[in-house]
């Protein structure tokens, strides 16, 4: 089931209508019943492997909540890491290993018998794979208490509106809100029915008209590609799955707000960003915080820091650890995995370790003091930030790298070749939608919300985004995130 479709909207608001009637512990079956049907619509086959999973993280976190015994305590840990990793690997990375180790031996000579495998990536499995390990965890370090409610524990798991693709929540976010029977407050559910509107008008209007341009770039030759052609792809294609997956949040925030349950922000405008530190501060905040506390700083000798930080601020931070020179190893191999885990493909892997290293020239260059002007800085970390998109979207790394020579070549600059014209339209309307959400999100919270203005701006807000959504709303695509 898609966010995107009449299917969802018509679904959303018959649980919201039966949440609100029903007593604590019959919405938490609710929640559960609601969850299984999102996720059956997609492939019921897969919904056992979910519960399973979940099933199984409950009780090994009762056992290490249970015992003082340091060592078993670890084993069980141990058990759940690798059983999720491998539930992780067996669908998302076995025929990426397998074709690369196949590879290897033909480099030596030997050329193995090859296994046709048909593996089928369960939807969302990325996500609540992380979701149950940060659990079980967070119960080993004594962060977090083990819930002994069964039902409780896997209504967090399989929550549906961030299920397929986050946020990425934590045990001690959700679990509470679901234990509690909040009073139904009118401003949440005007707030979530906004950005479900704004979620769905980001997705319909501005994210998959985009994305016809960027697949129709990304499908031709990359030798016939200008240097301008490349660069605009990398910038159409940012915008593309800046909106697509900001709009995801925005509607996985909206439904949960209508049932009196708050998420956590994923997005902050993250393209006003002046450094590399500052983007993955507020782009897939629940990823990057994960990534932070779960990979980065265990391996830099931390155990965790507080805060909204991304990996990339704990080079600066005076905490235990290691050395600051011995953080690069850390930093890259973090980086390599953040790419591997958004997809079995060496150009994601190649994506990871691009940041890892605009991360680390400029952890360099902070060194030094060498500070320029927000404007400059700006300037300088947005192209960079959109450049990397290229290998995110290419399908194979010689794509990626012919399209990366042409943006540094001059003799490729030839001028656009690709659809000047849908171009000149693209550019056009996105310029007019972003300077009016700049207005909107300006304006708004500066005037009095009993006054005419902000009653007119309210209007016209959502007047256009019902317009545009009903022009729209189709299933053309699903959201680029599913994949991961």
């Amino acid at each position: 089931m898609l966010f995107n479709s009449l299917t969802y909207l018509v679904f959303l608001a018959g649980v919201v209508v039966l949440y609100w009637r029903l007593p604590v512990r019959p919405r938490l079956w609710l929640v559960l019943i609601a969850s299984c049907v999102f996720y059956g619509f997609w492939r019921l086959e897969f919904l056992p492997l979910l519960l399973l999973s979940a099933v199984m993280d409950y009780w090994l976190a009762r056992w290490i909540d249970a015992t003082e015994n340091n060592s078993r305590r670890k084993h069980l840990l141990i058990i759940s890491i690798v059983a999720n990793l491998s539930i992780l690997f067996f669908f998302k990375y076995l025929i990426f290993f397998r074709d690369a180790t196949y590879s290897l031996a033909a480099l030596a000579g030997y050329q193995p018998g090859f296994v046709e495998l048909n593996i089928i990536l369960p939807l969302g499995i990325s996500f609540y794979i992380f979701a149950t390990i940060s659990y079980v965890i967070d119960v080993y370090r004594r962060e977090y208490p083990a819930e002994r409610d069964l039902l409780l524990y896997v209504c967090f798991v399989v929550y549906f509106p961030h299920l397929v693709a986050g946020p990425i929540l934590r045990a001690r976010s959700l679990i509470p809100q679901l234990k509690e029977r909040p009073p139904f407050d009118l401003a949440l559910v005007s707030t979530g029915i906004a950005r479900i509107v704004a979620g769905l008008f980001l997705k319909v209007v501005i994210a998959d008209p985009i994305g016809a341009i960027v697949n129709e770039g990304f499908a031709r030759v990359p030798a016939s590609l200008t240097g301008l052609d490349s660069w605009t792809l990398s910038f159409l294609f940012g915008f593309q799955i800046y909106f697509d997956f900001a709009a995801y949040s925005h509607i996985a925030i909206g439904s949960a707000l209508l049932m009196g349950i708050v998420l956590p922000e994923n997005f902050n405008w993250p393209y006003i960003a002046a450094t590399p530190r500052e983007f993955w501060r507020r782009w897939h905040i629940s990823l990057s915080t994960w990534i932070r506390d779960y990979v980065y700083l265990p391996m830099a000798g931390s155990y965790r820091r507080q805060g909204n930080d991304a990996i990339a601020a704990h080079a600066s931070a005076p905490q235990a650890g290691l050395p600051r020179e011995q953080r690069t190893l850390p930093l890259f191999a973090t980086w390599a995995l953040m790419g591997l885990w958004h997809g079995a493909n060496w150009t994601f892997v190649v994506w990871g370790v691009y940041h890892a290293a605009i991360i680390w020239l400029h952890r360099q260059a902070s060194r030094f003091g060498l500070k320029v002007p927000i404007v400059v800085a700006w300037a300088i970390t947005l192209p960079l930030m959109m450049a990397g998109w290229v290998a995110f979207r290419s399908l194979t790394l010689m794509q990626a790298l012919t399209m990366w020579r042409s943006m540094v070549d001059p003799a490729h600059f030839r001028g656009l070749t690709l659809l000047p014209a849908a171009y000149t339209t693209a550019a056009s309307t996105f310029a007019l939608m972003l300077a009016a959400a700049w207005v909107y999100h300006w304006l708004m919270p500066r005037l009095n919300r009993d006054g005419t203005a902000f009653r007119v701006l309210a209007l016209g807000y959502y007047t256009v985004g019902f317009a545009g959504i009903v022009l729209f709303l189709r299933v053309t695509s699903q959201f680029i995130y599913f994949q991961f």
